[in-house]
């Protein structure tokens, strides 16, 4: 296990070290790499029994895709995952596709913080800026969401709020760890962060 660990730390070094090098088609190449990865992340999932939004897999991949691909090409891959799922690709959380769900808001989400995390995380790399970054990501994402769940199921905010970001908050956090130190082991060696 630490052998496979190890090579997959130097695959992404070596990836994260020639990036600016790659065309634009290697780069959208990477961007639906990670749109395939959201999918697959999304069918990781634990339904919850106080709410319809389920703990997902998909939070974890969107902060990679932010920092890892920047914010041009990870906004990429989230509306590449978006579009799939609206045109029927049945890869949202459980095996879902189309907007018209109580989670729709989310993934629009998704974008943005991909898009921010990116944005600023192409200025400084260094692990406590990543994790703030991260958690302004995750906040794009809770807003986004909450604000469609209040108009999907027609209730208040504050309801949103306690059905759509509250119960999520530590899972999330977690989650921005975990990313955070893998995306920082992978750029420290190459920028001297």
């Amino acid at each position: 296990m630490e052998r496979l660990k190890k090579k997959w730390c130097i695959l992404w070094k070596t990836y994260y070290r020639n990036l600016e090098k790659f065309s634009v088609l290697e780069k959208i190449s990477l961007s639906f790499i990670f749109t395939v990865l959201t999918g697959f992340s999304a069918q990781i999932f634990i339904k919850l029994p106080f709410t319809p939004v389920p703990i997902t897999g998909q939070v974890f991949v969107v902060l990679l895709s932010g920092i890892l691909l920047g914010k041009n090409y990870g906004s990429l891959s989230q509306i590449l995952y978006l579009t799939g799922g609206i045109l029927g690709i049945r890869w949202f959380a459980g095996g879902h596709s189309g907007l018209l769900t109580p989670t729709g808001g989310y993934i629009i989400g998704f974008i943005f913080a991909s898009y921010l995390i990116g944005f600023f995380s192409e200025k400084r790399k260094d692990m406590i800026f990543l994790m703030y970054v991260m958690l302004a990501g995750i906040s794009v994402m809770y807003l986004s969401g909450m604000l469609w769940l209040a108009f999907y199921l027609k209730i208040s905010l504050k309801k949103a709020f306690y059905l759509g970001v509250l119960p999520f908050i530590p899972v999330d956090i977690i989650k921005s760890y975990i990313a955070g130190i893998i995306s920082h082991s992978i750029i420290k060696n190459q920028e001297g962060v």
